[in-house]
């Protein structure tokens, strides 16, 4: 079977599973914004699919334009789709959809230059790769650098797939296309990436179907303090409410989560327990996906009621958020209003 039929069976598979992925999310997650954006990545990434097929490139139309301009932003939608997915504060903003649309607009208007095949032509296509692989770089160092504070044990090993898989997959094809500086790929080169692609699909279907969207597309942190031991009893490991207990102890009178660069491995340490059991129980007894959002829980709390109290009234609300563990003011702010809905000012100003 010649190489270019064995291509466009690996491509059309990859663009079937895809679609049908897209769909599912959509289906499914849509109310979600990871949910939503896996959808719309996989939608690019069938784009991608597409216009990285032989010979694609090679008579440029508007609808061909199109496809290749929607896979060049796909980066940003990989970007944004691993933040939201793996990061539960996130929240998405007005100018995300604006890079998108800017590269996109970028490289389709380059796709009549790449027809001329000037020098512009080729710095800008170059230009275009350096950006993709700077996004891809991004989200790789973002979702490591969230990875050891994930409660959701499925979430943490469907991440190391996902974005490991997708970002190498990306950076590789991007550093290609810098070697070739233009020119077409090897028939044989073109039939690996295809494999490589439709095998990358496989694996992430298989997995974000069986997963279930507490799992991945929720969104929603619990805002309350953790529950008392006795209401989350469960027969099945009554080990987990001793664990519980003195985990609360040392959240609620020793203050633990004052202290500055606490993990759940030095906390598991401390309590001498597998950090995969304080994982767990964190995450499945007590209802935090992330392990920030449950120290942050003991300190806004503590925050709140410093703000409350006449007798520190006069005391900065920076000093009340470095007091209460928070590193600094912004990020405090930020956690404080997602809780509250006010800023610390207006919450103090409003009285008990």
């Amino acid at each position: 079977m010649p190489l270019e039929a064995v291509d466009l069976a690996f491509r059309t598979g990859a663009v079937a599973l895809l679609l049908l992925l897209a769909a599912l999310l959509l289906r499914d997650y849509g109310r979600s914004p990871a949910g939503r954006l896996g959808a719309a990545f996989a939608l690019g990434s069938a784009a991608f699919a597409i216009s990285t097929a032989a010979g694609f490139a090679s008579q440029v139309t508007w609808w061909r334009g199109a496809l290749i301009a929607v896979s060049t932003g796909n980066v940003i939608v990989f970007w944004l789709f691993a933040r939201t997915l793996f990061d539960d504060r996130f929240v998405l903003r007005w100018w995300h959809a604006a890079a998108w649309a800017l590269l996109t607009a970028l490289s389709f208007a380059n796709c009549s230059l790449l027809a001329a095949a000037t020098p512009l032509s080729r710095l800008t296509a170059t230009a275009l790769t350096v950006i993709a692989l700077g996004f891809n770089a991004l989200a790789v160092a973002q979702t490591i650098a969230s990875w050891s504070g994930d409660l959701v044990e499925r979430r943490r090993r469907l991440r190391i797939f996902i974005v490991g898989s997708a970002a190498i997959y990306s950076i590789v094809n991007g550093i290609l296309r810098l070697a070739l500086t233009g020119e077409p790929p090897p028939p044989l080169l073109g039939v690996a990436n295809a494999a490589t692609l439709i095998a990358i699909v496989s694996v992430v279907a298989w997995h974000l179907t069986r997963a279930t969207g507490s799992e991945l597309f929720v969104t929603a942190a619990p805002t309350r303090l953790a529950p008392e031991a006795d209401e989350i009893a469960d027969p099945e490991r009554p080990e987990d409410l001793k664990l519980i207990a003195t985990l609360q102890r040392l959240m609620q009178h020793e203050r633990l989560y004052r202290h500055d660069g606490l993990t759940i491995g030095t906390l598991a340490a401390k309590l001498a327990v597998p950090e995969y059991r304080l994982r767990r129980v964190i995450n499945q007894r007590l209802g935090y996906r992330n392990f920030n959002a449950f120290l942050n829980s003991y300190r806004i709390a503590e925050a709140k009621a410093a703000l409350t109290d006449p007798t520190q009234s006069d005391v900065p609300v920076t000093t009340i958020a470095l007091d209460a563990g928070f590193q600094s003011l912004g990020p405090f702010n930020r956690a404080f209003k997602t809780e509250t809905g006010l800023t610390p000012t207006e919450y103090r100003r409003a009285g008990p």
